[in-house]
């Protein structure tokens, strides 16, 4: 949440009542905000069109345009201008900044409608409450005697304030009725509570109010672009938290029992063993978003202390699957990785920790060559997403059908390229080599910090040289970072050409430098973050990079080779991106190994 402070003018101090468009049509051209002109224009405009919607609301539709310097006032600028006229705080609503439970405690749903007004935030010291309708007080007095403390009033926007209202209490509604569904439902965890005399009703998961909590929650991750939700089990309450651009959010504390009657609900959902809660399972579920687009989750559950902790992974296919540019491969490594791509056979890895965005970087690039002409089929633990133009097969321990076996029933399905989820032993990375031997293009993963070292590790696994040197064709080693948000990075003088090049040495970097540095707004819940882009080191293996693998080399030598033929090491894309204002120095230090 972004809150700003600006003096109050005579006027608006004198103003009593609700707004209307009259009073704001002159109040903006007082302040000079629009002209004269814009000003009678923009009143002629609002006579002809009656509306019921809020006076700031409207003058937002106009499109009126700001003086000086031509811009569009929208709802968020005529907002702040109007907490400073008069004299409070601006406030955006962050809904991961606010506590619905005690929001809801503070006041009715009825009367903060009534009012047009939301608690936002409370404190032993005060109430912040959100009003669209500065000049309108009856209502602090009443408020100020329920909560026992005195209101601090904001000014936000009546959309957002319309919208939250309905979301905040109808999601409490719903978390008390399951509550007192649920009687005092607890956990089945190690710590056992035995309470004589006490009901200890299991809540249902089916029960309606359970139903709207769940739905509430995963159009709430969408809506917030969170990769990964998950319900932790505590001792007294269950935490709710998302990922967001790879941080953890807090989202919500719930009430155990209702925690768990959730976790059921989509166990029951994801056709999981509701009943099993002693050994992790796994599950999937497709569903849709506000805008009607299908959404995959895969679904997750570990036994802990207090209970099942449940992760969903978000799998939005506008996000999941995207083109070479959108995964922020430079153009140098673009045309390199698409002329890799499109070799008849061969074998191609994708290297890096957990979390680095290998599945997507692999994903994006099968689309990519999935035409009918071939066949694309996969061995995956767990499949990642659906993709309807691959053929993918999900490994099963348990039936003895791990990757090896995957691979040996591929290799008499006619494919045309394989994709294997990972190379983890010898019998998997022999299989690869025997399927690119035979004229398949192979896609695998590999752990390792950067793309010379897989090489490494292959021979460490027991690959022959002569073998790696046949079927190798290149390593692609990335890692992701967070980029810095458009709406409030700010230039950053302090980063100069001669300290990204002393970053990078001995590489040098060449060309303009427009360093940013993160602020924090609400569009980026103060990080100064939005959004996550690769950085990526591909490496070529080349007849002179051939000849150092037949001699037992060692990581140095082979990263050496690899600089030769063109390979720019993961530190040195982090300072071009750094340069291009897209992410900060620490970003990069942070996700990308020192050079050597």
């Amino acid at each position: 949440m972004n809150a700003a402070t600006s003096p109050a003018s005579a006027s608006a101090a004198r103003h009593e009542g609700p707004l209307n468009l009259r009073h704001l049509i002159e109040w903006l051209a007082k302040d000079r905000v629009i002209s004269p002109e814009e000003a009678k224009r923009t009143m002629a405009r609002c006579a002809q069109a009656e509306s019921r919607q809020p006076p700031l609301v409207r003058l937002a539709n106009v499109a009126m345009t700001r003086q000086g310097d031509g811009k569009p006032l929208d709802l968020e600028m005529l907002t702040e201008w109007l907490a400073g006229r008069a004299g409070l705080a601006y406030l955006r609503i962050d809904p991961l900044r606010v506590d619905v439970g005690k929001v809801a405690d503070t006041m009715s749903a009825a009367y903060a409608e009534r009012h047009k007004v939301l608690p936002v935030q409370v404190t032993p010291a005060e109430v912040v409450v959100a009003t669209a309708e500065p000049f309108l007080t009856d209502w602090i007095a009443e408020v100020e005697r329920q909560a026992r403390r005195p209101v601090r009033r904001v000014v936000a926007n009546p959309t957002d304030i319309q919208r939250y209202t309905a979301e905040f209490f109808s999601l409490a509604k719903s978390v008390r009725a399951a509550q007192k569904a649920g009687g005092n439902a607890g956990s089945a965890s190690f710590e056992q509570l035995v309470e004589l005399g006490k009901s200890n009703k299991q809540l249902d998961a089916n029960d309606q109010s359970v139903v709207q909590v769940v739905d509430w929650l995963w159009q709430y991750a969408f809506d917030q672009r969170a990769s990964d939700i998950h319900l932790e089990p505590r001792r007294e309450q269950g935490v709710i938290r998302f990922r967001i651009d790879g941080v953890l959010h807090p989202a919500y504390q719930m009430p155990m029992g209702v925690m768990n009657a959730m976790v059921s609900r989509i166990k029951l959902l994801g056709r999981m063993d509701v009943v099993e809660k002693r050994r992790p399972l796994d599950g999937r579920i497709k569903t849709r978003n506000m805008r009607g687009d299908e959404v995959e989750m895969r679904l997750s559950t570990l036994p802990t202390a207090f209970g099942e902790k449940m992760v969903m992974r978000i799998f939005d296919p506008d996000t999941a699957v995207k083109d070479l540019d959108a995964l922020g491969f430079a153009q140098h490594d673009a045309k390199r990785w698409e002329q890799l791509v499109t070799r008849p056979h061969g074998i191609i890895l994708v290297t890096g920790p957990t979390g680095s965005g290998k599945t997507t970087t692999l994903y994006s690039t099968l689309k990519r060559v999935a035409t009918e002409e071939v066949n694309v089929s996969t061995v995956e633990d767990p499949i990642e997403m659906i993709e309807p133009s691959f053929n993918q097969t999900q490994v099963q321990p348990q039936l003895d059908f791990g990757f090896i076996e995957g691979l040996r029933a591929l290799m008499r399905q006619d494919p045309d390229i394989i994709m294997v989820g990972e190379v983890r032993d010898l019998a998997t990375a022999e299989m690869a080599v025997q399927a690119a031997l035979t004229g398949h293009l192979v896609f695998s993963t590999l752990h390792t910090n950067d793309a010379p070292s897989a090489i490494t590790r292959l021979m460490e696994l027991g690959v022959p040289n002569y073998l790696i040197n046949a079927t190798m064709l290149g390593v692609l080693a990335q890692r992701l970072v967070r980029t810095l948000c458009p709406h409030c990075k700010t230039p950053d003088e302090s980063v100069t050409r001669e300290q990204l090049g002393a970053f990078v040495k001995p590489w040098q970097i060449t060309g303009s430098v427009r360093a940013y540095k993160p602020v924090g707004c609400v569009d980026c819940r103060m990080t100064g973050y939005r959004g996550r882009m690769g950085l990526y080191e591909l490496l070529t293996v080349s007849e002179p990079f051939k000849t150092l693998v037949d001699k037992e080399p060692n990581v140095g030598a082979l990263r050496h080779q690899a600089v030769a033929d063109g390979m720019r090491p993961l530190r040195l894309a982090g300072a071009l991106r750094v340069a291009e204002g897209l992410t900060t120095v620490d970003e990069v230090l942070s996700a990308t190994p020192p050079l050597e």
